[in-house]
């Protein structure tokens, strides 16, 4: 096998994850790249990149460009005489440096491409109600998630799966994926396929406006939107009780099928739950985080908060 010398491109716990197996199976990483600190908290202290801290940890050489286009970077990028790159959740790279090394710029994706394409493929996988999903590895080109498909691996999600789930078994799923990907270049047998022409499922940013829950929506896609934003972003709601209204974010919750003759968001009570009547059924509310208050379980809230009869979700 011939030893590469790899640069890996990275910036949260996903892309550490697949790091460090690199590292612990003894590929030569010459060179890390991550995103540049940033100010966080109230005292506005740097915050270093995952990534970061862990390439600390292993005496990694790191790079922290805030402009992927400068001349300067592309030297110190050029220095580091990289036969491979690696990408697993950062930016989307200018042509002068995927073309850099030799054996080209692979990229690691939380789908089974081409579907999911964008930032959010595994929140979106579950929001949409989708049974399967899995990782891709894939030569970078010019556009977004478009390139040629070098392995994959797929994953059954099971219905009560929730993003923070699947995201570890695909991190872990995505470790092995990379390695054999590298394998493959390394000893010249690799094979790539052309993404096929499908009508794209898009993994598009999070915002507060498609996180926010539809309590006109059927009792199936509220219920895997919740699951598919849980622990984060979370899904968020406004609760109207009594003349004052409420934000809150949705955790854990389950369902129940029922023909009831309740009004869409209307909330039931009683000293141990509290359920939502929806379209075809209930929504049973197990975790729950009131505006400037701590998530807490749902017996926890109702043995300190009171909703009235005509409480509603909004």
């Amino acid at each position: 096998m011939k030893d590469l010398r790899i640069i890996f491109m990275g910036t949260p716990d996903f892309a550490v994850t697949i790091l460090k197996h690199l590292v612990d199976n003894n590929y030569n990483v010459v060179g890390v790249i991550t995103a540049a600190d940033k100010p966080a908290g109230r005292g506005r202290k740097l915050n270093e990149s995952a990534v970061k801290k862990y390439a600390l940890s292993e005496n990694l050489p790191i790079l922290q460009p805030t402009n992927l286009k400068s001349v300067a970077f592309h030297k110190e990028l050029n220095a580091l005489k990289a036969d491979l790159q690696i990408v697993v959740a950062f930016r989307m790279l200018p042509k002068a440096v995927w073309k850099m090394p030799a054996f080209g710029t692979f990229n690691l994706h939380a789908s089974l491409l081409p579907e999911y394409r964008g930032a959010a493929p595994i929140h979106w996988a579950i929001i949409n109600g989708e049974t399967k999903t899995g990782v891709t590895t894939f030569f970078i080109d010019d556009k977004i998630d478009t390139g040629e498909i070098i392995l994959q691996k797929e994953i059954q999600i099971n219905d009560i799966e929730t993003v923070g789930s699947l995201h570890d078994k695909l991190m872990y799923l995505g470790a092995d994926l990379v390695e054999e990907t590298v394998n493959l270049i390394s000893n010249g047998d690799v094979k790539t396929k052309k993404q096929p022409e499908l009508e794209e499922k898009s993994a598009p940013k999070l915002n507060p406006d498609n996180t926010k829950i539809d309590w006109n929506d059927s009792l199936d896609n509220i219920y895997n939107k919740v699951r598919g934003l849980n622990p984060f972003p979370t899904a968020w709601t406004v609760i109207k009780n009594d003349t004052e209204e409420i934000t809150a974010k949705i955790y854990a919750l389950t369902k129940e099928n029922n023909d009831h003759k309740f009004s869409v968001g209307k909330i039931i009570t009683t000293k141990k739950e509290m359920k939502v009547a929806v379209n075809g059924g209930f929504i049973f509310i197990n975790e729950i985080k009131l505006s400037g208050k701590k998530k807490m379980d749902i017996k926890s809230l109702l043995n300190g908060y009171t909703f009235s009869l005509d409480s509603e979700m909004l």
